[in-house]
């Protein structure tokens, strides 16, 4: 027979309810974990620790601003660091899936944060010497707490993981373009033969790509840093005083490193998600980039045999329990598969901005919110992995050099002395015999210095009017 835990008993405005005898949290949120039996996931260590900063920071300002007594702000404050460094973790039990405002769990941090400060000031739990609504959620608001602990969770991780992973690959990605630039290869569009192009210049392309991933993330902090704190239940800032918003917010700025202010306008800030679905656009973009990135790569290393076969991608595992000695590209399938969730999360954040505002507030911000942080974790997670177990690790192949001269996309370059009819002619004869464009033209005629200055391939790689432009 189970041993029945001690409880407490706490009351709340809907009257008394037990509560586990050592919980910090109270009557709010037990009510809270029974009515959303959901999902079983809990909002995630970042977002509690923003929350804890603002409960944290909003304390501080109201010591200063006379609001709260001195030894009240500082127990609350006390309190409030323990949540932002994780001791109190294991009482945020709330599902994801609860009230769309989020109030359930901004009063779960009143309540975690009150019973602690509470019994730093010597009191008992449950005894409401500090008060949850009255001192910790003074001056504020769920309605403007949430958003602004989403945003700042955001901004956080982005700065702190995801920018930094990007400005790793960026930089792995530049080592691979100066390693494999004298490597040229057969340039390929619609997946068919172009014109040569250098390895190095394919790699090139892709530490491009990151390098805007990482001005978009850069962008999306500075959308995030502009927070609706102070706006209160609609938007008015009533109950809170004038000057409160500015002073936290100068406290959270120094707190995270990140140039947190006051929005200009609460009204738009506090009704809408428009800032998230906005940041979480810098983030799907940023997962196409690396998809596209891996793409590639996974493409030019397929084979040993009979693939294309211009890149050796590292071995990182077995890649079959039937076939002895198969190595399959493992990593970029991983990052594939994280930028897909990626996207279904882009969706997510967009159809609650969408279909989440009614008049003053949005009432699904706890699954946006908990979306875009998977995002930007997933995000910096695979774009380290991928560096450290794909892209550092590439080797590029004879294959490459040596389809280039089979290549009859070569060809082109002898439009300018040929012409582009007679040129199509040996491009297909080249394509239905397997002889060489060289060979074909030379055979009608073409000299060879002219073979030898237009059939340059590394002169190919460059801009130039040697020879004609072409789409496709």
């Amino acid at each position: 027979m189970a041993e029945k835990k001690e409880v407490r008993v706490e009351r709340d405005s809907m009257g008394e309810i037990e509560v586990p005898a050592d919980a910090y949290y109270g009557a709010s949120t037990q009510r809270a974990v029974l009515n959303f039996p959901i999902s079983g996931a809990t909002f995630p260590r970042r977002f509690i620790r923003a929350l804890g900063l603002i409960k944290k920071t909003a304390a501080q300002t109201n010591g200063e601003l006379g609001l709260l007594s001195q030894r009240r702000a500082r127990a609350i404050a006390r309190a409030a660091q323990e949540v932002v460094d994780g001791k109190l973790d294991d009482q945020f039990p709330i599902d994801i899936y609860q009230t769309g405002s989020g109030t359930s769990t901004n009063t779960n941090a009143n309540e975690v944060i009150a019973n602690r400060a509470t019994e730093i000031l010597g009191g008992e739990r449950g005894s409401k010497l500090i008060h949850p609504n009255d001192h910790v959620n003074l001056c504020q608001s769920s309605n403007d707490v949430i958003p602004t602990a989403i945003q700042i969770s955001w901004a956080v991780a982005i700065a702190n993981e995801l920018i930094p992973a990007l400005e790793r690959l960026q930089k792995a990605l530049d080592a691979k373009s100066k390693e494999f630039w004298p490597v040229i290869k057969t340039g390929r569009t619609h997946l068919m033969d172009a014109t040569p192009v250098r390895l190095g210049q394919e790699f090139k392309g892709y530490a491009g790509q990151v390098e805007e991933s990482v001005r978009r993330a850069r962008a999306a902090v500075d959308e995030l840093t502009s927070v609706p704190l102070g706006g209160t239940a609609v938007g008015t800032g009533l109950n809170s005083h004038s000057h409160y918003a500015r002073l936290t917010c100068a406290r959270l700025a120094k707190d995270t490193g990140l140039p947190i202010h006051e929005t200009r306008n609460h009204f738009h800030a506090q009704a809408t998600l428009d800032v998230p679905v906005a940041a979480h656009g810098a983030l799907r973009t940023i997962a196409v980039s690396l998809w596209k990135i891996g793409s590639d790569i996974r493409l030019m290393g397929t084979g040993p045999v009979a693939g294309l076969g211009e890149l050796r991608l590292p071995e990182t595992q077995p890649g079959s329990s039937i076939m002895p000695g198969k190595v399959n590209p493992v990593i970029v399938e991983s990052m594939a598969m994280a930028a897909a969730r990626v996207l279904g999360n882009d969706l997510t954040v967009t159809v609650c901005g969408q279909s989440g505002s009614f008049f003053e507030l949005n009432v699904m911000m706890p699954v946006a919110g908990v979306a875009g942080l998977e995002s930007i974790t997933l995000l910096a997670a695979s774009a380290r992995n991928f560096r450290e177990r794909c892209v550092e690790g590439l080797k590029a192949t004879e294959r490459g050099p040596e389809l280039v001269e089979r290549s009859p996309m070569l060809a082109t370059a002898l439009t300018p002395a040929i012409g582009y009819d007679e040129g199509a002619k040996i491009a297909k004869e080249s394509i239905r015999t397997g002889r060489s464009i060289r060979e074909l033209a030379r055979k009608r005629g073409v000299s060879e210095s002219v073979l030898n200055k237009l059939l340059d391939v590394g002169k190919m790689t460059r801009p130039g009017l040697e020879g004609p432009g072409g789409g496709g």
